[in-house]
């Protein structure tokens, strides 16, 4: 390791003196070789966190420049051995946020992809849900990646925000769920609807989407997707049910007489709560939701309804908490 470090030290070295002297054309190569380095070097990412490449590597995303790309693709790099380096090098979440709005699609989406490494540790998450600029930003990119890398990246980043539950809806209030859903009526590939409707799963577990996915017609196009045939694969069939499930677990009484009132709705979730060939979690999805449904049926077993919701929240870590479950319970 010693090595290691003396080569990234080197490196830096190299890239610290053409800063220095505003070399634009010296910074690029220096940023280039780095990049380089840790993609065929693992071992030397850690390292060049240590010898101090990061804040440089930042300060390339906050004006773009030809060096963009190479820094944004670095930091990736970085991140996925040194993430606490990352984390506590002043001004990155910044710097990230820069190259999420910028022009630069390449530089976009590594950085998307980065934010998404940095969420792969949970205590990150908080800390990233609490920087609105950065989120809105993601879910800006959503709207005008114009590639499925792009797109892939964004929304992977979301879905790792929305893991922690708190920040379901601040991403409500940024217009995620229009965003989403407008990826979910205009984009056919199959990934993309996928991750989507993941996302989607992800965010319905808060009190605060009822309202988000009614003005999308959100239950009506959830609905269609849980539907034999309705959606490209059985995972986006799945992922469309969880979401249904956690909208009812969040939005309580409600939400199940909202999503009971779609046409055909009890009967789609039947169908895939019998589906032989549906995934155990589809139907397990299903299963919980149809029981729901059931229950709300009618108004004087809402006792019974409020008791099955908060019993799901118990037993499912990605089902919105009970605090919220119980908001219109």
């Amino acid at each position: 390791m010693e090595v290691k470090l003396h080569a990234a030290r080197s490196l830096v070295g190299r890239l610290r003196g053409a800063a220095a002297v505003h070399d634009g054309a010296a910074t690029a190569v220096a940023i280039a070789e780095i990049r380089h380095a840790t993609k065929d070097d693992p071992d030397i990412r850690a390292p060049l966190a240590d010898a101090g490449a990061v804040p440089f590597l930042a300060a390339q995303l906050t004006a773009p420049s030809a060096a963009s790309e190479d820094a944004a693709a670095a930091l990736l790099n970085i991140s996925i051995s040194a993430r606490g380096q990352l984390m506590s090098a002043p001004g990155l979440l910044d710097a990230l946020t820069a190259a999420l709005r910028a022009d630069e699609y390449c530089a976009a989406h590594h950085a998307a992809a980065t934010v998404y490494s940095l969420l792969c540790v949970e205590a990150n998450r908080p800390v990233v849900g609490a920087r609105r600029p950065l989120l809105a930003a993601l879910v800006s990119l959503l709207r005008a990646a114009p590639n499925t890398r792009a797109t892939k990246d964004a929304l992977k980043a979301l879905f790792a925000v929305a893991l922690h539950p708190p920040n379901r809806a601040t991403l409500v209030g940024l217009g995620a769920v229009q965003a989403l859903f407008a990826l979910i009526m205009t984009d056919g590939r199959s990934g993309i609807m996928e991750d989507a409707t993941a996302v989607v799963a992800q965010v319905a577990g808060c009190a605060e989407s009822l309202d988000a996915f009614t003005r999308m017609s959100g239950l009506r196009i959830l609905v269609d997707l849980v539907e034999q045939g309705g959606a490209s694969t059985p995972r986006t069939r799945e992922n469309a049910a969880a979401a249904l499930l956690n909208l009812v677990v969040a939005g309580g009484e409600r939400a199940v007489a909202e999503v009971i009132a779609v046409g055909g709705a009890e009967d789609a979730v039947r169908e895939l709560a019998e589906d032989a060939t549906a995934s155990a979690r589809g139907k397990a999805k299903a299963e919980s939701l149809l029981r729901a449904l059931e229950c709300g049926g009618a108004r004087r077993r809402e006792h019974r309804l409020a008791d099955f919701l908060n019993g799901l929240v118990q037993s499912d870590p990605y089902i919105s908490s009970p605090a919220s479950a119980s908001t219109h319970g």
